[in-house]
């Protein structure tokens, strides 16, 4: 009998996760039935919301029970179908987690077209991180022409993405990334104003300096000692959209920052916009994006960078990475053959 693999929770972490809380298993390759559709995984994401996942505290999303294949999604092959909808070789959207196969029924199942863009972007710039970027940016944040924009992990998938819009609207861009490399990158290849590198130990006056009119929109993606630097800098009006904190994923207690004190008084007497989002929340706007988007990687106004795993057993590694910020640009794992 044919055989898969698949990488299981061993256990939920405490603090940052570890080898021995990921399993990888060898099982048979499955047997679709009535109506199903067998998938091939190719392209696994790797994304910084998985260490919600694995954790069973109260969240927006159900938690990978321990025991249970990793959640995530993916770009896959169909190579058996008993479903009308779908073909022998189609090529698909998938949330078929961290897995070599899985089986479908077709629902929440999108095919991707091969020819329009590599399928790596389906579950990248033109996938969840894309979209997360594209509504966090304009429907929250709302640059206007001559604002400056200040992006957290701008050298990851979604915080470059929301740079190059930024520039799109005629805003500033301002990147925050992790070391000399990082930031290079930033401004030579994503065309920002400017990146600081936030292990600089003089961060605040970098990005003050960076900012001499302060800060209209900050998007967050990190938390922690990035946004101490952000926070004296924010205008009156200046809009906070929340979509990560990945530099507090990994806490085990809470521990008040130092501008948790002020920071109700300057909601108030700025007029501060603080949206958290999960990009589910604009659903709706898949259409627009998926126009807009692909328009602008088409004509190079928006430009990605993907980091590639090679095999599924090395997900656990470079998922600890991702969140240390190992990772340069959209982390994927290759899992089989990408034909297309």
């Amino acid at each position: 009998m044919a055989q898969a693999k698949r990488i299981i929770l061993a256990s939920r972490p405490v603090g940052e996760p570890k080898p021995s809380d990921f399993r990888l298993e060898d099982c048979a390759v499955p047997e679709p039935g009535a109506g199903e559709v067998l998938l091939r995984t190719i392209w696994l994401s790797l994304d910084p919301y998985m260490r919600g996942r694995m954790s069973d505290a109260a969240s927006y999303a159900k938690p990978v029970p321990v025991g249970g294949v990793m959640e995530a999604g993916t770009v896959s092959e169909v190579i058996a179908s008993n479903n009308p909808n779908f073909a022998h070789g189609d090529i698909v959207l998938s949330r078929a987690g961290w897995q070599t196969h899985a089986l479908s029924d077709g629902t929440g199942l999108r095919k991707i077209d091969p020819a329009l863009a590599p399928i790596s972007t389906a579950v990248g710039v033109l996938g969840m991180p894309g979209m997360t970027a594209y509504t966090g940016l304009l429907d929250i944040g709302q640059p206007k022409p001559g604002e400056t924009v200040v992006v957290a992990a701008a050298s990851g998938a979604v915080g470059s993405a929301v740079g190059q819009i930024a520039k799109i609207k005629g805003a500033r861009a301002i990147g925050i990334a992790g070391g000399k490399d990082k930031c290079d990158y930033v401004k030579n290849e994503f065309g920002f104003d400017d990146c600081i590198d936030h292990r600089n130990p003089d961060l605040a006056a970098k990005l003050k300096d960076a900012c001499p009119d302060g800060i209209d929109v900050y998007f967050e993606n990190v938390g922690g000692a990035v946004f101490d630097a952000v926070f004296p800098l924010l205008n009156a009006f200046a809009r906070i959209p929340v979509c990560g904190l990945i530099a507090q994923y990994n806490d085990t207690q809470s521990v008040a920052p130092k501008w948790a004190g002020a920071l109700m008084r300057n909601v108030l007497t700025k007029r501060l916009t603080i949206r958290g989002f999960i990009v589910s929340d604009f659903a709706a706007r898949h259409g627009d994006f998926l126009r807009d988007m692909s328009g602008w990687v088409r004509d190079g106004k928006v430009k990605y960078k993907e980091f590639v795993t090679e095999g599924l057993e090395n997900a656990p590694d470079a998922f600890m990475g991702l969140l240390k910020g190992a990772n340069f640009g959209k982390q994927l794992v290759r899992v089989g053959p990408d034909k297309a």
